[in-house]
């Protein structure tokens, strides 16, 4: 893709997001109004379809167009959402593969991953992460590289997780992300699900919600990827190779790592995630998208067709 018309595209596609959504008072338009709720509405594939339309050698602007004024303000909103963290921090940026790493690996993957990478680079990634990060992102990669998350013992603490949720319910005001770092990178994943569970039925919202409302760019990426390793891992992976395939050339770096790095743990679950979601199985997807040498390789890590 053209950097210029990429950022072109990028520019175009933004300032109509930003000036749709001034309509804020369509009902007092009631039936006269000329825009009403797009029926068969998906904010995943209204922003794939913005996404293409900036991608190649120029802008698709009829495709924008036609999305954009043809979606409700609420629906607008979901979609400047998720377009806006979605060009945040693409699934190939350096930031987004630490956090990949970092929060899905177990304890000895990743004290080997990080022992690898003081050879070869002759610095600890720890210094890296300070040096080319800031800010709540870079408290949760140093606090996720430590390694202390807690190991499930079996033993169910109600009064933790109660405290836990009680913390994130006052910790939505400014100052307080020293709080969000500890319950997403300390707590071990059973407890982390039962805080979500509980902070949904304490608050009547799910926390990723909070999360949007409350932090922004890379810091709302990064949490809200935790909260899905949390709540499902393998359909964090799925979303992360829909994503790859997605682009105007399959990420082959992103297929090639979560194939292999998956392939001996859980891919049959991300296969099941990816059909669950996508209603196509991975096998096609990568059969469809993906050309040249790499093809053969990565049908073989897949494995096989699921129906």
């Amino acid at each position: 893709m053209s950097v210029t018309h990429g950022k072109m595209g990028l520019s175009l596609t933004q300032e109509i997001l930003s000036h749709l959504g001034l309509a804020n008072k369509t009902a007092a338009w009631g039936t006269l109004g000329t825009l009403r709720t797009f029926l068969s509405f998906s904010v995943d594939k209204d922003v794939q379809r913005l996404l293409k339309a900036i991608a190649g050698q120029g802008v698709d602007c009829i495709a924008i167009l036609d999305v954009l004024t043809n979606r409700s303000r609420e629906q607008r909103q979901l979609i400047s959402r998720a377009f806006h963290e979605r060009t945040q921090q693409g699934s190939g940026s350096a930031e987004d593969v630490a956090l990949e790493i970092l929060a899905t690996r177990t304890p000895p993957q990743l004290r080997e991953c990080l022992a690898v990478y003081k050879h070869n680079f002759q610095v600890d990634a720890a210094e890296d992460i300070k040096s080319e990060t800031r800010g709540i992102l870079r408290d949760l990669l140093l606090a996720l590289a430590k390694g202390g998350r807690e190991a499930y013992t079996g033993i169910i603490d109600y009064n933790l997780a109660a405290q836990d949720v009680q913390a994130l319910k006052q910790a939505e005001g400014p100052s307080t992300e020293r709080m969000w770092v500890l319950v997403f990178t300390q707590r071990n994943p059973e407890h982390l699900v039962r805080v979500l569970n509980q902070y949904q039925r304490d608050t009547g919202r799910e926390l990723e919600k909070t999360v949007r409302a409350r932090f922004h760019g890379a810091a709302c990426v990064a949490l809200l990827s935790l909260a899905l390793v949390i709540r499902n891992t393998p359909l964090y992976f799925a979303d992360k190779l829909h994503q790859a395939l997605q682009e105007t050339e399959p990420n082959y770096q992103v297929l090639m790592r979560i194939l292999i790095s998956r392939s001996e743990t859980d891919l049959l679950s991300i296969r099941a995630e990816f059909r669950k979601k996508y209603g196509k199985s991975l096998y096609s997807s990568l059969q469809d998208a993906v050309k040249g040498d790499c093809r053969s390789a990565l049908l073989a890590l897949c494995r096989a067709e699921d129906l």
